[in-house]
């Protein structure tokens, strides 16, 4: 397989592990060992890289590559990001999962089916994915990636459509409530009542 021509970030290597050539490796798969499942993986300068072996090491897995045979080698790999091309990813039955990558790019609509953003990242800070876009001209916008905020998805159309208030981009109202001491703060349907989208871990912010 060639490099890929839509690269889909899998992991990026760290430090040498031992002295036979074993990497310690950070995967952004779900499942960590699932890494030697794609087939050859891809530096940024179009390097293969086949895995001979994986095993779980606490919060990364120790990767022997072929060809990466001694402590040397292994060292001058340390940093190095590997990819897949998209099309190596299984696409998901599941309504509510998507890839990061497949988010990012996706035109932001409201209600009334406007586009009124970009979708530029997708982030989880340990409380839920956020999504961040560019809103009206204004870049870094956060919003909630859940069922409330952001209603319906069409990968394949290439747009996701938000509700405007669930999302917390109706500034004025919250504004207005904010000056009369209400909360201002998005609602997003009550604790329990918002089922977070979950994006596939594979291909992670780029």
């Amino acid at each position: 397989m060639p490099k890929p021509e839509n690269p889909i970030q899998m992991a990026v290597i760290g430090a040498a592990h031992g002295i036979r050539g074993e990497l310690r490796v950070k995967t952004f798969t779900a499942d960590p060992l699932a890494l030697g499942d794609y087939g050859p993986l891809y530096s940024r300068d179009g390097r293969a890289f086949e895995v001979i072996d994986i095993r779980p090491a606490n919060t990364v897995v120790i990767v022997r590559f072929k060809n990466v045979k001694d402590r040397s080698a292994a060292e001058a790999l340390a940093g190095t990001e590997l990819f897949v091309d998209r099309s190596a990813l299984p696409d998901d039955e599941d309504d509510d999962e998507f890839y990061h990558a497949d988010l990012i790019g996706l035109a932001v609509q409201d209600e009334t089916g406007a586009t009124i953003g970009k979708v530029t990242a997708v982030h989880d800070f340990g409380g839920g994915d956020i999504l961040e876009i560019v809103h009206e001209g204004r870049k870094g916008v956060l919003i909630p990636f859940t069922q409330a905020a952001v209603p319906d998805i069409d990968v394949k159309a290439g747009f996701l459509r938000v509700d405007t208030a669930c999302a917390g981009l109706i500034e004025d109202a919250s504004e207005e409530g904010a000056e009369q001491g209400q909360d201002a703060s998005p609602k997003h349907g009550g604790a329990g009542k918002d089922r977070p989208r979950g994006p596939k871990d594979a291909g992670g912010n780029r």
